[in-house]
């Protein structure tokens, strides 16, 4: 296995583009890369181009009458509605969008393969994460399901067991849907609570299929839900869960639309917890996952306060040199972003922040809304796993 990082990447992925009046901006993923590359990241990482799509791949998960609806998307233009959830507000229609729309799902596969084969000790899809894609349906600005994709690749490779956790604000469904009932799928979404974002899905009884119970989790937590709470829940579930099921392989995906500066959701995470969750998961892949880690991107509408930061995070730590938090970014990358979007960039790396970790050995408060939701998700999945919600 190489000691190096890889992050999957070339400029073509930036034509996976809802237009100027949506969220999704592509320039949240030009301003991430030119970050990475200012403060000295990518010098210690291999970065390698997007190989070409194939829609065998894309048949993994998805169905053939999707993906020529897809595929005849980007011919017809915008103001169509085309079914299966195609030419909506959500998802419009865009050029090229089944060849761009591949490509992701391309790069995300391409990681996946390069930590299998050991040429890379870790991979990283930024453009990825595209999760809420189901088999025949465009939803919540995806079309198709790149690490969903990324893990059937794997099991078909031989695989016996892969782990995904989902640390987007919103409900991981699409992969869940997916894997629903295959027991050599664990799915893990941390989100906010359904009854006040969409999905609207992702309630902890979810717990999987009649032959898979307890290979779906969720742990919704309600609006507001800050750092030690948040890192609260995933350290009381997360790492138990994976010591049990023991993955051959561990795919994560960092939607960074948990900060408190995200325009479409409630969350009040800050760089310094979301930058703690990816040490842990990297931590948790080393330890659970003989360091097979593919990691992607997925949500996140800050698109120059908090997506550049976190994910270069992301990057340092895949390259196994975490950057200091109190690092200053560099007046040269703040230029570029307020001549690229209009709007000034922050002064450093971190948002000041030191939350602490506590987790569930140290007991639970039954009156605290946030250990009300992450017992409920104990008991309802534990059990299937040999665990003792109370205490372990």
């Amino acid at each position: 296995m190489s000691g190096r990082g890889r992050v999957v990447w070339d400029e073509s992925l930036t034509r996976y583009d809802f237009g100027p009046m949506h969220p999704m901006a592509p320039v949240r993923l030009q301003l991430t890369m030119q970050l990475a590359r200012d403060l000295g990241v990518l010098d210690t990482l291999d970065v390698a181009p997007v190989p070409p799509a194939d829609d065998a791949l894309l048949r993994l998960v998805h169905g053939d009458e999707y993906v020529a609806a897809v595929r005849g998307a980007g011919a017809l233009g915008s103001g169509y509605d085309l079914g299966h959830g195609l030419g909506t507000p959500d998802v419009p229609v865009f050029p090229d969008m089944h060849e761009v729309s591949a490509r992701v799902a391309a790069a995300t596969v391409a990681g996946a393969a390069a930590v299998r084969s050991g040429q890379a000790a870790h991979a990283f899809s930024p453009a990825g994460g595209l999760h809420h894609a189901m088999r025949d349906r465009a939803s919540g600005f995806c079309v198709y399901n790149d690490v969903a994709i990324a893990v059937a690749w794997l099991l078909e490779q031989g695989a016996e067991r892969v782990a995904y956790v989902d640390i987007d604000v919103h409900h991981g469904d699409g992969v869940e849907a997916l894997f629903w009932d295959d027991p050599r799928v664990l799915t893990i979404s941390l989100h906010e609570s359904p009854t006040s974002l969409f999905p609207g899905t992702g309630f902890p009884t979810d717990i999987g299929g009649p032959a898979a119970p307890g290979s779906a989790v969720n742990l919704p937590l309600p609006a507001g839900t800050g750092d030690e709470a948040w890192l609260r829940a995933l350290h009381s579930v997360v790492p138990h869960l994976l010591a049990a099921f023991a993955p051959d392989f561990l795919v994560t995906q960092h939607g960074c639309d948990s900060h408190y500066l995200d325009p479409l959701a409630h969350l009040a995470l800050s760089i310094d917890g979301q930058r703690m969750a990816a040490e842990a998961l990297h931590s948790w892949a080393h330890t659970f996952a003989s360091g097979r880690w593919v990691a992607a991107g997925g949500g996140g509408y800050a698109i120059v306060d908090v997506v550049p930061r976190i994910w270069t995070a992301v990057m340092s730590e895949l390259a196994g040199s975490p950057l200091d938090p109190g690092t200053p970014l560099p007046e040269g990358w703040r230029e570029y972003a307020l001549e690229r979007t209009g709007q000034p960039a922050p002064f450093h790396l971190t948002d000041g922040r030191h939350p602490r970790v506590v987790d569930w050995s140290a007991g639970y408060d039954p009156a605290d809304p946030v250990d009300r939701a992450i017992l409920a998700t104990r008991r309802a999945v534990f059990p299937h796993h040999g665990l003792d919600a109370e205490r372990d």
